[in-house]
């Protein structure tokens, strides 16, 4: 156990806490707690859109993934996830920002209705579960990591989640941007060194990329047959469209100071994300010309644990330093976001349906109190789901948004004639159809992807919902216009 390194961990995370205790005493109100009073700059909306997505499947789940199948294992993330947030960017952040919204909740009432607005913010709380998850997940790994097994990794997860959960109750998201801003820094600047040192440990970047080249790992389309192309665009598009309808997502492009700033924050954010996730990619195809088979052991067993392995064991105290607080900066940045935006969509969007006489000051307090309860709920869920790999967990949660949620955003944003009939249309015929192909239920899952077919019922139930009765009145019209002339 190295006491240095676990003190500069200890005394990161303090730092963390007190930059979430002074963001406290700025908080004045529900919009300052959920978007930061709407004034943020760009530098921190890109900081903070780029913290949220780079979390420890970008540390520790793709790189393992990359290294054992190559650019195909890994369209779902970083490649569909960073073009998500740039297609937020382009097609949807202006649109929003003009609407002067809270929650993407709220979107879907005005647009269509309370009913919708229930059930999509439903939709959007439950894919949290697995993303924070994720994250607590992480937490648990690094601090049994770094104590040499002394920790376990559920007191780990524990410790973990009080450690984020404070700062995010006491500062909400004003401490979040400010903390992202900081550990953004961080994250950055340890991983690029990190990537030098682990290049020159192997000999340079040259044999790294020469192995890369001949294990076939720069592959990215698949195999030419329905089922694998089925596959695999389905995988692209379960980060790239299904996170769009999020509220971390939408808290960053509200909390912008103008339409511009969040249009170009989240563009930019995306684009930055997909370049810097290649980096710890880097890393771990060092660590595997440097361990050789017993790296690729690690990436097939127990993934996870290969590149703090790699660092504690091959590199120098500063290195692991940097490489730790790179990390915990990654895993925090992310948890915090994810914790805060489903308890501000339950409040704003479940809770005040139910309570519509509640005060400014009791919003607010029961923000602080939901994010209590969810972060129970999800360290529990954590805690039942150990052993499911970190990825795993991240790329199953979107595809319930997908399905349900993503087709009224688009389509309502875009299309005048989406009614409220097609949008609930489309959540039941998104979310039954995907629920068909769950393997509980058929065999349909094997041949062709659940969500993608989800997504197709979703846009179908879409335009048939908002068209049939609109079609059958105006027959029914015309036809008490014959009637009319007849008599």
């Amino acid at each position: 156990m190295n006491l240095i390194l676990i003190t500069f961990v200890v005394l990161y995370l303090l730092g963390t806490l007190a930059l979430g205790v002074w963001a406290g005493t700025r908080i004045k109100n529900t919009s300052d707690f959920a978007i930061a009073g709407r004034r943020l700059p760009l530098i921190m909306v890109v900081t903070t859109t780029f913290a949220t997505w780079f979390g420890a499947e970008t540390v520790m789940g793709i790189p393992a993934k990359f290294v054992q199948g190559g650019l195909n294992s890994i369209v779902e993330d970083p490649f569909g996830a960073g073009t998500c947030l740039i297609l937020v960017g382009l097609f949807f952040a202006a649109r929003l920002y003009k609407q002067n919204l809270l929650t993407i909740g709220d979107f879907y009432r005005q647009r269509f209705g309370k009913g919708v607005e229930v059930f999509c913010s439903v939709a959007i709380i439950l894919s949290y579960l697995g993303w924070v998850a994720a994250q607590i997940t992480a937490l648990g790994l690094v601090f049994s990591v770094l104590t040499d097994g002394a920790m376990s990794e559920t007191t780990g997860m524990i410790v973990g989640t009080l450690a984020v959960l404070v700062y995010v109750v006491i500062g909400g998201f004003l401490a979040v941007a400010w903390t992202d801003f900081i550990q953004m820094i961080v994250l950055v600047i340890g991983l690029s060194v990190i990537a030098i040192f682990s290049a020159d440990l192997a000999g340079g970047a040259g044999k790294v990329f020469d192995m890369a080249t001949q294990a076939n790992l720069w592959n990215f389309l698949p195999p030419p047959t329905f089922t694998d192309i089925a596959f695999f665009i389905a995988a692209g598009l379960t980060m790239m469209l299904g996170s769009i309808p999020q509220q971390d997502v939408f808290q960053r492009v509200m909390s912008a100071r103008s339409a511009e700033t969040a249009r170009n924050g989240a563009a930019i954010g995306g684009f930055s994300y997909i370049l810097f996730a290649f980096v710890p990619m880097f890393v771990v195809a060092c660590a595997v010309v440097v361990m050789g088979s017993s790296a690729m052991d690690l990436a097939k067993n127990d993934y996870q644990r290969l590149l703090p392995t790699f660092v504690l064991t091959k590199m120098p105290l500063v290195m692991q330093i940097l490489f730790f607080g790179a990390l915990l900066s990654a895993i925090k940045s992310t948890s915090s976001a994810t914790l805060l935006a489903p308890s501000t969509s339950f409040v704003e969007n479940i809770l005040k349906n139910l309570r519509p006489r509640m005060t400014d000051k009791q919003q607010l307090f029961a923000m602080r109190c939901t994010i209590v309860v969810f972060a129970v709920l999800v360290l529990a869920y954590a805690i039942a789901m150990k052993g499911t790999p970190i990825y795993d967990l991240v790329s199953s949660a979107y595809q319930v948004t997908l399905v349900g949620a993503f087709v009224p955003l688009v389509m309502g944003l875009y299309w005048k004639r989406a009614t409220t009939q097609g949008a609930v249309v489309s959540l039941a015929a998104g979310i039954g159809t995907w629920l068909l192909f769950f393997p509980q239920v058929s065999e349909l899952g094997k041949s062709f992807p659940g969500q993608l077919a989800g997504l197709i019922a979703a846009f179908a139930g879409m335009i048939l919902g908002s068209l049939a009765p609109q079609m059958l009145r105006n027959r029914h019209e015309a036809r008490q216009q014959v009637a009319g002339l007849k008599a």
